[in-house]
């Protein structure tokens, strides 16, 4: 991916989305958003525990207690599970190897589009989300070095599991945006922005932060 190129892409998509746990917004202000793995790390989940989180499918969300620290909430992987991954994944790879790849980082879509599907689907529009609006500008330039890109929802395989390996995600650098510009309208060309581990400053890039139900917005808990 060129500067130009780039720049394109932010243009198309001046906001990334992320959905999070209802009242998960005071935590993620002060500590920022932080991958599963960042989430074990930092309540001293071991062993056996951390394996059944880290390296299997989640088929409901997981609770994590501390005494120092408030309740955390590991989304679920509804959308994926084991049987569509062995048929995407190439045989060098087992699902394990992509739950740990997921865990280890951060997603963001690119459009409201994407994140109002996630928001509507069935195993999420009947409860509240937390959702957070971030500058995609902002966010790029703080942690460039950092980012992927991915041209997939890689954490879906239904209804239909789209071949994926390793190389899926990929530097901003080395992204073949003009492949994916020939093939896709403005918005799809990129459809996750992935950063590796946490993303501590994340209240520095933040414009918005609502709380919705489905694509109905219930309140307003912070806007710039």
């Amino acid at each position: 991916m060129t500067g130009a190129e780039l720049e394109e892409v932010l243009s198309d998509c001046p906001t990334l989305y992320h959905m999070a746990e209802d009242g998960s917004w005071p935590s993620i202000r002060q500590r920022g958003l932080l991958s599963t793995t960042a989430l074990l790390d930092l309540y001293g989940i071991a062993g056996a525990p951390r394996l059944e989180i880290e390296e299997r499918r989640r088929p409901a969300s997981v609770q994590l207690r501390s005494a120092e620290l408030p309740s955390a909430v590991v989304r679920d992987q509804l959308p994926m599970d084991d049987v569509g991954l062995r048929r995407c994944l190439p045989p060098h790879l087992v699902p394990a190897d992509w739950y740990r790849l997921l865990n280890k980082k951060v997603f963001f879509w690119l459009t409201r589009d994407r994140l109002i599907r996630l928001l509507t689907a069935d195993a999420y529009r009947d409860r509240p989300h937390t959702v957070i609006e971030i500058s995609a500008r902002a966010l790029v330039e703080a942690h460039c070095e950092r980012i992927w890109f991915c041209p997939m929802n890689s954490g879906c395989t239904k209804p239909f599991p789209h071949p994926r390996d390793e190389n899926t995600f990929r530097r901003i650098a080395e992204y073949s945006y003009d492949y994916w510009h020939k093939r896709r309208a403005p918005g799809e060309r990129v459809v996750e922005l992935a950063v590796d581990y946490s993303v501590p400053d994340l209240a520095n890039f933040v414009t918005r932060v609502t709380r919705s139900r489905g694509c109905h917005q219930l309140d307003i808990i912070f806007a710039k």
